[in-house]
């Protein structure tokens, strides 16, 4: 097992996200374990971030997010409020409305489960300064 399946964690990695490349900066990974076919009004994929990979600001209508974090190490942030440090075990509740972002930490892979409902708006990229600024505080 190679370090991207390990940190893909016990739901696997996935196919690389080309749908959705165009609003990470970095390479990520998806997985889908649930959506409509399943006749269920949310979707469930695992999402893997190679170290630095981040998505754009993005924002949630007619629905929420909740990201369960199974592997690795990343960042979740809200617009106006300062960055969260993730680990496994760690779950973010994002209510409908919240200009956020997630990702991998500089130097970790980093993998959640997104249970998502409704529509993402996506916006602009983090930039690579605000990024570089994240301290990890262990």
């Amino acid at each position: 097992m190679n370090d991207k399946d390990q940190q893909a964690g016990i739901f696997g990695l996935g196919a690389v996200n080309s749908a959705y490349q165009q609003y990470f900066t970095g390479k990520s990974y998806l997985r889908s374990l649930a959506n409509a076919s399943d006749d269920v009004d949310v979707h469930v994929s695992n999402v893997t971030f190679e170290p630095g990979c981040r998505n754009n600001w993005h924002i949630h209508h007619n629905g929420f997010q909740i990201l369960l974090v199974t592997s690795g190490e990343g960042w979740y942030q809200a617009a106006g409020e300062p960055a969260r440090l993730l680990h496994p075990g760690d779950v973010v509740t994002i209510h409908e409305g919240i200009k956020h972002w997630h990702g991998a930490t500089k130097d970790n892979w980093f993998s959640h489960v997104a249970i998502t409902k409704g529509t993402s708006e996506w916006l602009e990229p983090v930039s690579d300064q605000a990024y570089a600024q994240l301290r990890e505080v262990k």
